[in-house]
């Protein structure tokens, strides 16, 4: 059984990355983690159409064909978008190959991946056309219609409020709020707490900008980084729907990581007091307690 039915027809237009259409191969299908999220998503309403673990090509996982390569499975299967799942000395291998063959999207849920590794992909990522989506994120879904990673489908209701974010566990608390005020979310975005990763915050603020269906955004910041501050510039200079913003981590002492490997104040950059100071120079709308995210949307959305 799918979820889809549970939305209405005119919000299942809405999205950005991905939709009903999206052709999902999970690489690393076939270890617990794989296996398990592949069962969630198919539930959801997500097209996944292959898997990939190296030796296993020829089973099949919850009904999923499992191939050695991932160019082997968008041949057979025309994947378009991938999930990783493999372990972290994989990971960058893993990214690496499904660009290789072509895929548009990449969705990396690994977390730990060495900072080297990462560099490496970068570089290679460098002048591609795809679009990664992590690592360490809980990845993205477009409410009623598809998801990629392992957000929780049902707190999401379809709607035209972008949600893009640093933290899995806040973005969940944001969305419940607003589904709960009966506001629904064009798509959210988890982009991944590493040091390092695949799209920004500006990068995804761009995207609803552009998405015409999507008419107002969250935006969940935490310490570490200048990503927070980039946006601040990319919403004074080029957006022109309502943003609203917490950043997370106020009292967080310096030189010590807060939970994500990316949040931490380092030489005096990346605290949460200049990150709030940037934003609110810019106009955007800052909260300084999450429990207020879902009300002060009320407050900015169009009339």
């Amino acid at each position: 059984m799918t979820r889809n039915k549970d939305f209405n027809d005119e919000a299942r237009t809405l999205s950005i990355l991905v939709d009903e259409n999206t052709r999902v191969v999970v690489q690393g299908i076939t270890g617990g983690e794989g296996t398990f999220h592949t069962g969630q998503m198919l539930e959801y309403g997500t097209k996944v159409v292959a898997g990939v673990t190296p030796g296993k090509g020829g089973q099949s996982v919850e009904g999923v064909p499992v191939f050695n390569s991932v160019r082997d499975a968008v041949a057979v299967t025309g994947a378009d978008t991938s999930a990783i799942f493999v372990p972290p000395a994989f990971a960058a291998d893993a990214i690496m190959e499904a660009t290789e063959a072509g895929l548009g999207l990449i969705v990396c849920l690994t977390e730990g991946i060495p900072t080297l590794d990462m560099i490496a992909v970068r570089h290679y990522l460098k002048d591609k056309k795809v679009r990664l989506i992590g690592p360490n994120t809980p990845g993205v879904i477009s409410p009623g219609k598809s998801k990629v990673g392992v957000m929780a489908g049902y707190i999401h209701r379809a709607g035209h409020v972008g949600v893009v974010s640093r933290s899995g566990t806040l973005t969940y608390e944001v969305v419940d709020q607003l589904s709960k005020l009966g506001v629904g979310q064009s798509s959210c975005v988890g982009i991944g707490g590493d040091p390092i990763i695949g799209l920004s915050f500006s990068d995804v603020l761009e995207l609803f900008q552009a998405d015409k269906e999507t008419t107002s955004v969250v935006m969940i910041g935490e310490i570490g980084g200048t990503q927070e501050e980039a946006a601040a510039q990319f919403y004074l200079n080029r957006m022109t729907k309502p943003l609203v913003a917490f950043i997370a981590g106020l009292t967080a002492p310096s030189e010590r990581r807060m939970g994500h490997a990316g949040a931490i104040i380092s030489g005096g950059v990346g605290g949460a007091s200049e990150k709030i100071k940037a934003l609110e120079a810019a106009g955007v709308r800052v909260v300084k307690n999450p429990s207020e995210v879902g009300l002060t949307v009320t407050e900015v959305l169009p009339k």
